[in-house]
């Protein structure tokens, strides 16, 4: 653990990080598993991070604008629920949402304390110098590590309580365990009468949402593709990236999205610095990611045993996406979920 001073106003903290090898040790379990899987956060490299972007641009992709929306026209009444507080963000990227919530709190008060969390070390530099730069009374400590790294590390708060934030429908992205042990290491981070802000996808018509994963540019595919030029970058690989084929499907039982990226013909691929063979069949698929969409009531219940007690939801006209705020009382009780 490293603390560093950018300016008066901005610090951080890097955490100890994991090598590449290590990191890739995840490829090969997925690989190795029946039915294969890759991790998402494979995804992003500079290329998929670029794509990414324009993807929130396209006319199919919603969530982003949508919640947007939401938060333009709700700030104000979130800074007013919670009163003063120091604001913690788990995955805070360019923070370009989370300025409508500083923005929020800055008319509130003068000074408002900000925690930023991300694994990409830069792009906390850069949106943190950006963040001081706007805001006179803002003081920022960020953290660049994993989420569990920075919960463990996260100091005293200098406002009177804290939120936590985590935005863009992320949560969908966990498995029930998953995300059932991130609550768990949220909450333990989290002192009574504190409060945890909460960016979900709704359950809508299917068509909706898989329009959403399949735009007709063409970017989303491109997207899941450049997950295998990433592994071929990062580990020395030779995937045949035309060998491949994006598909994305709403699974309605699950109430998910599941991405793949389908083998359009028998092959065999190698990943040398992980010292990783790996064959495919005609037709066989790799699953990339999982975005799983909540009801809103459903969701609130999960956390109730938790401690974490509903304050407050706040959603578009046609409640397509949400935020949730939840409180923790002082009852809390254990962590569970199953798969």
């Amino acid at each position: 653990m490293e603390l560093v001073q950018e300016a008066q106003r901005f610090q951080f903290t890097r955490l100890s990080s994991s090598s590449d090898t290590e990191d890739g040790a995840d490829v090969v379990a997925g690989l190795a598993a029946d039915p294969k899987t890759l991790p998402c956060k494979y995804f992003y490299d500079a290329v998929g991070s670029q794509l990414f972007e324009r993807i929130c641009d396209t006319p199919e992709y919603y969530p982003t604008r949508t919640e947007r929306g939401i938060l333009t026209q709700n700030a104000a009444d979130i800074a007013a629920l919670t009163g003063p507080c120091e604001v913690v963000e788990l995955g805070s990227g360019s923070a370009s949402k989370t300025r409508i919530l500083l923005d929020a709190y800055s008319r509130r008060a003068d000074e408002v304390h900000f925690v930023p969390i991300d694994v990409s070390e830069s792009i906390l530099r850069e949106s943190s110098r950006e963040l001081v730069d706007r805001y006179d009374g803002l003081s920022i400590r960020g953290f660049s590590g994993t989420y569990e790294q920075a919960l463990a590390a996260l100091h005293p708060a200098p406002a009177p309580a804290r939120m936590f934030v985590f935005l863009g429908s992320t949560l969908g992205n966990f498995s029930t365990s998953e995300r059932a042990a991130f609550i768990a290491r949220i909450r333990g981070a989290m002192a009574p009468g504190e409060f945890f802000l909460l960016g979900i996808d709704r359950r809508k018509d299917p068509a909706i949402i898989e329009a959403a994963y399949n735009d007709a540019e063409g970017l989303t595919a491109r997207f899941n593709l450049n997950m295998l030029s990433h592994l071929n970058r990062r580990f020395h690989g030779d995937f045949v990236v035309a060998n491949f084929a994006h598909r994305a499907i709403y699974e309605t039982r699950r109430h998910q999205i599941e991405i793949y990226l389908d083998s359009l013909v028998a092959q065999q691929a190698t990943l040398l610095d992980l010292d990783l063979s790996v064959s495919f069949t005609k037709g066989e698929a790799i699953r990339t990611e999982i975005s799983k969409k909540f009801d809103p009531g459903e969701l609130a219940a999960e956390f109730a045993p938790l401690g974490l007690e509903h304050a407050a939801t706040w959603s578009d006209d046609r409640e397509w996406f949400s935020l949730l705020l939840f409180r923790l009382g002082n009852r809390q009780g254990p962590a569970g979920g199953t798969d």
